[in-house]
């Protein structure tokens, strides 16, 4: 599969200035896509990006990354109805070093170039900007781009000079990497088109030179028609103290079947076989989510390494799966530590564990609960003439108490 029918099959394509995708197949690019550094941490949205430059390492292409501690500082009005509130420098600066490290993480062994786009603009001189290249801008194109002529119309919240100057930075960034790197292709996500064209024709005019974007499709939700990549707790971060691996790995359990494919073909690197055979034995028994399961695997391996992915997987199966308790390990219910309801404590009577954990009103509730079975151990129910959690119960030290079919807590016995 060359790289334009890869791209096309994993549904990267939006809009490019190629009249013909098949063009990408006929040489070596040098590329370059740039990464906000608004926020402490990237997203999945921002993940999807990531596999898109992925597609182009395999098949033999040059990677500049871009963490944008310029432009991160200026703000991107593009799909904002409002000014931005600016960031200060320290708290871009920190920014710019989590990107960086998550760039690191994600691309693994990928070859790659990272850059900042701060370490040639922080010197700049305002003069020389406007001159060299302010000069290259035409007024008029730029006010009618959709973001821009929405703030600027009737009933918009209007933009600063400030926000209206980061489309020349984003430009001035790909000239400046088309300089030094070779650079001749920026790719980009779809809301980012008009600013790329912005290095495109930049480079043609002070340049007299060809280059080229490709901009990705935006990942929708099928189900919603909303934008994929939001949990109910809001967005879904590729920090592990932001999302935890185990929300992270539930989130993709709990994709849309409509969308589990699409999911597979982006935030993966299965190629089409794998993708094909998964889809296969997903369709003979859909209930059991076995695409879900592949995904959340593959890509938590993926973000956190296959070490945690194996231990949220390993929880996963046991509580919501039906597989044994004793296949968990003491570092997978250090994993649990963090989403369960958490104590600890001596031998002690079940009923006070119960109330003082919200799994009973009261201990005449937790009493009514006992005798009507309704309480497990570790997925073990819990016999009538058992009264305290003790030694026995646990595994690595640690009970995990269920009312029900969805309450549970952790519970770790500690010996005085």
């Amino acid at each position: 599969m060359t790289l334009s029918e890869e791209l096309i099959w994993r549904g990267f394509v939006n809009q490019t200035t190629f009249k013909d995708i098949k063009e990408l197949d006929s040489k070596k690019w040098t590329f370059y896509h740039g990464f906000d550094a608004s926020a402490d941490s990237q997203t999945i949205g921002n993940l999807a990006a990531m596999m898109f430059d992925k597609a182009f390492i395999r098949h033999g292409h040059k990677a500049i990354l871009l963490a944008g501690g310029a432009t991160s500082l200026i703000g991107d009005p593009g799909g904002k109805d409002k000014e931005r509130v600016l960031q200060t420098e320290e708290t871009i600066a920190q920014n710019v070093a989590a990107a960086e490290s998550e760039l690191k993480r994600i691309f693994g062994d990928s070859q790659f170039t990272l850059v900042n786009n701060l370490d040639w603009t922080k010197e700049l001189k305002v003069l020389d900007f406007l001159r060299d290249i302010g000069k290259h801008f035409s007024m008029t194109p730029l006010v009618q781009r959709d973001y821009i002529a929405q703030r600027i119309g009737e009933g918009g919240a209007g933009i600063s000079y400030t926000e209206f100057s980061y489309t020349l930075l984003q430009g001035m960034d790909f000239l400046h990497l088309y300089d030094k790197y070779g650079v001749n292709l920026q790719l980009g996500g779809a809301d980012q088109w008009g600013n790329c064209l912005s290095g495109v024709d930049l480079i043609r005019k002070a340049r007299g030179a060809e280059v080229h974007t490709l901009t990705i499709q935006l990942v929708i939700n099928k189900t919603t028609g909303k934008k994929f990549g939001k949990s109910e707790d809001g967005a879904v971060w590729l920090d592990a103290d932001k999302t935890s691996p185990y929300a992270f790995y539930q989130f993709w359990i709990n994709v849309d079947d409509q969308g589990v494919e699409d999911y597979l073909k982006i935030y993966t690197e299965l190629d089409k076989d794998a993708v094909d055979d998964i889809m296969n034995a997903h369709k003979e028994a859909s209930s059991n989510r076995f695409a879900q399961k592949r995904l959340a695997y593959e890509v938590t391996a993926l973000v956190h390494g296959k070490h945690i992915a194996e231990s949220v997987q390993r929880a996963s199966e046991v509580l919501f799966g039906g597989n044994s308790y004793s296949e968990l390990s003491a570092a997978d219910f250090v994993v649990l530590k963090g989403e369960l309801t958490y104590a600890e404590g001596p031998e002690v009577p079940i009923i006070d564990v119960l109330v003082a954990n919200d799994l009973a009103k009261s201990k005449t509730e937790a009493r009514q609960f006992l005798a009507s079975n309704a309480i497990y151990v570790n997925g073990q129910q819990i016999p009538l003439n058992k009264t305290t959690i003790e030694t026995s119960d646990t595994i690595h030290g640690y009970v995990i108490i269920r009312r029900g079919k969805n309450q549970q807590m952790l519970y770790k016995l500690i010996h005085s």
